[in-house]
């Protein structure tokens, strides 16, 4: 090359980024047929990353700085150069910058249910939404395995990644998780740390560290919500005993006592048919018996044979237990004792 070629040369004297443009992550430094002066500088600002990438393998990182370029700043590219004889002139390498800023607010969901093992209710489908944050690390690693050569990356290019990512690790974690998902759903910090440790992993292979992860809310699917309903009002309403099947159960036929009164007679034909052979507390037992037999025995004691004989007094009395044990309203029983009375009084 003549020295007249070489003086047209456009020289780099100040290699430098911005960052006017938001969402980028990635930003190759334009050369076009310019060439980087040397001793020319670099300046990399705070919560940026700069890399010299020859033949599109990664060369040297610069963290934040004002960096001068020359054999001894530039050891690798300078090695695969061999420069280190020959460096008296201008260079072209291809030039990165990266954003290292946390990138905060960004929002995550599953678009459809994902379907996870649990130990409560076997197979559950759920969707769930939240945020999360994040920032690149490793520019190296990022460069390698995801934004590679291109001008530009920006962040909704590599958030469309992170959501297939996310949602795998997602469905892994709960799966393998050892924590009943209704203990996860109640208490969504739960459900967000046993999520985030698997993401933080995941993530870390492509250079990103995942800064903050949070639940903020859990959709389930509506068989399971209407089943999780009806258990709630078996607490409100009975009360759950140490056995939650054996209390769910109770509820159940507690709940079909309003149905009978809804018939003729109600409630107060069911203490008058005490006569014909039958207390409430048989039709309870025998309700509660296919399911629990042991219970049923224990809460509502068996009437007798010889209950078609007993006196109104004896009825009252069962009436009254019936009353205590909470298996009837104060107004059903107001209703069937003044039915009683009445017929003991004529």
């Amino acid at each position: 090359m003549g020295i007249g070629s070489f003086i047209k040369k456009q020289f780099i004297d100040v290699l430098q980024w911005n960052e006017d443009t938001e969402g980028v992550l990635a930003w190759r430094y334009p050369m076009a047929d310019q060439e980087i002066q040397n001793g020319g500088q670099l300046v990399v600002r705070e919560s940026q990353v700069a890399v010299f990438v020859n033949e599109g393998q990664v060369a040297d990182v610069f963290g934040p700085g004002t960096h001068m370029l020359t054999t001894r700043t530039l050891p690798v590219l300078t090695n695969l150069k061999n420069w280190d004889k020959l460096f008296e002139s201008p260079f072209k390498s291809d030039v990165y910058f990266f954003s290292t800023r946390v990138q905060t607010g960004r929002k995550w969901g599953t678009p459809q249910p994902i379907t996870i093992r649990d130990k409560d209710f076997d197979m559950v489908r759920v969707r769930a939404f939240g945020m999360y944050s994040y920032r690149v690390t490793n520019a190296r690693a990022f460069f390698s395995e995801i934004s590679g050569t291109r001008e530009v990356y920006t962040r909704d290019e590599v958030e469309d990644q992170l959501r297939g990512i996310l949602m795998a690790s997602m469905a892994s974690s709960l799966g393998a998780s050892q924590v009943p998902f209704l203990d996860m759903a109640a208490n969504q910090a739960l459900m967000a740390q046993q999520v985030k440790g698997d993401l933080t992993t995941a993530f870390a292979r492509y250079g990103i560290a995942l800064d903050e992860f949070n639940v903020a809310s859990v959709s389930l699917p509506e068989e399971l919500q209407a089943a999780l309903d009806e258990r709630i009002s078996a607490g409100m309403k009975g009360g759950m005993s140490a056995d939650k099947l054996a209390g769910f159960t109770k509820y159940q036929v507690a709940s079909s006592i309003p149905l009978a009164a809804g018939n003729e007679g109600g409630l107060a034909g069911i203490g008058a048919g005490l006569g014909a052979g039958l207390s409430v507390g048989q039709v309870i037992g025998q309700t509660m018996g296919s399911t629990l037999a042991p219970q049923a025995a224990a809460a509502v004691p068996a009437a007798p044979a010889a209950a078609a004989e007993d006196s109104i007094e004896d009825r009252l009395g069962k009436l009254k237990g019936l009353l205590d044990k909470g298996l009837i309203s104060a107004a059903d029983y107001d209703s069937t004792k003044a039915e009683l009375l009445k017929k003991l009084i004529g």
